[in-house]
């Protein structure tokens, strides 16, 4: 095919029997917004004997860019997956599964994603339909270039995104002939090769369905006969492409939760005997002692880590029976031990089981609940009020701390107590367990980094919640009461440093932080300046209108120049009603600054003593001039406009002009 007219995007569709969810899936493909002449679609129909191949015929009488492709049944969607990919033309490559469908505008997106920021791999965000399961985390919002190690992309290994077809070709990868897990280790290397990855979390791309017939591969296939060969190769691909050490840990944890320990403790126990002794145990034992570093073995639930110890010292009747009481065993409770909290199985301190104590240790896993009820200053001290707690840990002699830590800065955290007290509202549990659960906190910015202010920038706060020894530390914020109980204004501080501005507010996760010194969050200006000009030789004037908030907050706006060496200079403006807006005009008698270079801005300051001031640039008109006047009547003195900074602010310079210099230069003319 000629480069001219290569397709954007090969849609690839394996359908055995896939009627009736068929048509809905090519017809998703045939429209999509790209357009008909930038997407082939191949369709392969894997030996159906329900009329899918006729189907596909009939759509392909409709659409020139629909090739069908017919072929003896293989038995699973990666031998027809290859088949496409050995006919794709396209720049991307994107597996439709056949009981699936595309989102009328995804592959435009994705593509548009994938040339924008230069990725191999682009995930769209998935939707569901009729209740199958679909991942959440990675779709939290749109990334345009991330990596398996910074993201959840690697929690989610189905086919179903657009893949750059040269790096397939590149990794010459195709999908191994397996029921089950056979897209798995394709993806993964994919992931594990590509130069970025891109998500788009805010379109429903892919729509994933389970069939009406309920014969999905993934349902029909599910059993470890059918899942071990892919698992095998899962381990394998990591161990290929990555290099021991953290980052493998970090992707080899993905398969040994889910392709190694939750397989194991589901399906397991429904082999024979035989099967499971013989066949499956000694796999999995293998995969326990090759590829679970100690490292990772410590990061792991302690579920899996027991299945891992009892793997690893070939205990197959433990595992067996770990296995089969899952359920059960999963909700027996805890004890709390020297600052430790443990899992209470039945093997635990059982001499007979001698299972070390680290399989069930779950203090660094059990949820902490907490809430912010209040947030609000009073004066130059923010009061903070709420609860929080371990779950599953009586809160008997409560120690919970406020941390500060500021935004990407190699310095000591700060940490603020609090006051233990009843909680605003009861809490769940038994008795009166998390009693005094409740807290409140005062942080003062002028102090509290031990005795000294906070340094300018974003603090982020954290709880440190302790209660019987136990520590949990975590981001503070994210559930909290609504309306302005929980949201107070920007306040101006008073520190030794001099007033300082602090902006409390919650980052797009939802939790709480402290801007001190209007790092990201300054207040927006109070007026739009529109002209500045010269009213005489020595006089500038400058005007604008001002905001509708600036308005109703009802502050005094002032134009000041300040030299650099700090004197300032400030006249008053003068505002008025001008149609739907307020006006406004100042004039400064720059005859009266004294030499040196003049900074302009209009302040307003706050309705309350407290409040910050808002400020506005005084833009740098090109058409401004520079002027000369006569001080005194007899001694001449010039400002000239210059623009400074990004923002191109208005500054004037200005200085006396030297006569003799003056004269030399017009006899040079």
């Amino acid at each position: 095919m000629p480069a001219v007219s290569r397709p954007r995007v090969s849609v690839i569709i394996p359908a055995y029997n896939a009627l009736p969810e068929l048509t809905r899936a090519v017809t998703s493909a045939m429209d999509q917004t790209l357009g008909p002449d930038r997407v082939e679609i191949i369709a392969v129909d894997d030996g159906s004997t329900d009329g899918t191949g006729e189907e596909l015929e009939r759509l392909a009488r409709t659409c020139a860019a629909l090739r069908v492709v017919h072929q003896e049944n293989s038995g699973c969607a990666g031998v027809p997956r290859n088949t496409g990919l050995d006919l794709a033309q396209g720049d991307f490559v994107f597996f439709l599964d056949s009981d699936d469908y595309l989102g009328p505008d995804a592959l435009r997106r994705m593509v548009a994603m994938a040339d924008a920021n230069g990725t191999d791999v682009v995930l769209g965000r998935i939707a569901s339909v009729g209740g199958r399961a679909v991942p959440r985390a990675v779709f939290q919002y749109n990334q345009p270039r991330t990596d398996v190690f910074s993201s959840h992309a690697y929690l989610t290994l189905g086919p179903w995104k657009l893949f750059r077809r040269s790096l397939i070709e590149r990794l010459r990868l195709r999908f191994p002939p397996y029921r089950n897990c056979e897209d798995k280790p394709f993806t993964a290397a994919a992931y594990l090769n590509a130069s970025g990855i891109s998500v788009v979390a805010d379109y429903d791309c892919y729509y994933v369905r389970y069939r009406e017939n309920r014969n999905n591969l993934t349902l029909t296939a599910a059993d470890l006969a059918h899942r071990v060969d892919g698992t095998r190769l899962c381990f394998e691909t990591v161990a290929r492409y990555l290099e021991p050490g953290p980052r493998r840990d970090q992707i080899m944890r993905r398969h040994v939760e889910w392709e190694l320990c939750g397989p194991l403790r589901a399906l397991l126990p429904r082999e024979s005997e035989r099967d499971a002794r013989e066949r499956f145990f000694p796999e999995f034992r293998h995969w326990a002692r090759t590829y679970v570093t100690d490292a990772l073995f410590q990061r792991l639930d302690a579920p899996d880590r027991l299945l891992i110890h009892l793997l690893r010292a070939d205990r197959f009747d433990d595992v067996l029976t770990v296995a089969r009481n899952a359920e059960r065993d999963g909700r027996r409770g805890h004890l709390v031990d020297k600052g430790r909290v443990y899992w209470l199985h039945p093997f635990f301190r059982d001499h007979a089981a001698a299972v070390p104590d680290v399989c069930f240790d779950v203090t660094d896993r059990l949820p902490v609940r907490h809430h912010l009820e209040s947030a609000g200053w009073q004066g130059g001290v923010l009061r903070l009020a709420g609860h929080a707690y371990i779950e599953d840990v009586d809160a008997l002699d409560p120690a919970t701390e406020i941390v500060l830590r500021k935004y990407r800065a190699d310095r000591p955290e700060a940490r603020v107590p609090t006051t233990p007290c009843l909680p605003a509202h009861p809490l769940p549990g038994e008795e009166r367990r998390y009693e005094m659960a409740g807290f409140t906190a005062e942080i003062d910015p002028a102090t509290a980094d031990d005795g000294a202010p906070l340094e300018r920038g974003l603090w982020n706060v954290h709880l440190d919640v302790r209660a019987q020894g136990v520590s949990r530390t975590v981001r503070f914020g994210g559930h909290r009461e609504g309306g302005e109980a929980t949201h107070p204004a920007r306040r101006r501080v008073s520190t030794p440093q001099g007033p300082v501005v602090v902006v409390p507010y919650f980052t797009p996760y939802g939790n709480l932080s402290l801007d001190v010194g209007e790092v990201a969050h300054p207040v927006d200006p109070p007026c739009q300046v529109l002209r500045a000009l010269w009213r005489t030789r020595s006089t500038l004037l400058v005007g604008g209108r001002l905001t509708d908030e600036a308005v109703r907050e009802g502050g005094t706006l002032r134009l000041r120049a300040e030299g650099g060496t700090g004197t300032v200079h400030e006249v008053p403006v003068r505002c008025e009603p001008g149609g739907s807006t307020t006006v406004f005009t100042a004039r400064l008698p720059v005859g009266r600054l004294g030499t040196g270079r003049w900074t302009l801005t209009l302040v307003m300051d706050g309705p309350g003593e407290d409040a910050p001031c808002r400020t506005a640039v005084v833009p740098h008109f090109g058409r401004l001039a520079a002027t000369r006047w006569l001080r005194f009547g007899c001694r001449p003195y010039y400002a000239k406009p210059v623009a400074l900074g990004p923002a191109r602010a208005l500054g004037l310079d200005v200085a006396p002009i030297k006569v003799v210099t003056g004269v030399r230069r017009r006899l040079r003319r």
